[in-house]
């Protein structure tokens, strides 16, 4: 029999460095799922795996690094 199917509408396209976009294709492999529904598992259930204080400290490395956009903006890709 198989399972439910989650109705995923259309949302955004979504830039990803290679290093998060291989890791992203491992976890396709191991676990059979579309990129749309392992992002989707990956936030829905964001607080059974992730440590508040350590996720604060990612955003605040990477924040320190690439810095943010300012509210109401989004991000622009830099050129290189």
């Amino acid at each position: 029999m198989a399972g439910k199917r989650l109705p995923l509408p259309k949302r955004f396209n979504a830039a990803l460095t290679e290093n998060a976009y291989g890791r992203l294709r491992a976890l396709n492999e191991r676990y059979g799922l579309s990129n749309n529904y392992l992002l989707t598992v990956l936030l829905e259930r964001l607080d059974d795996y992730a440590d508040e204080k350590q996720l604060a400290a990612a955003f605040d490395a990477f924040i320190a690094e690439y810095g943010a956009p300012e509210p109401g903006k989004k991000m622009v890709r830099r050129r290189t």
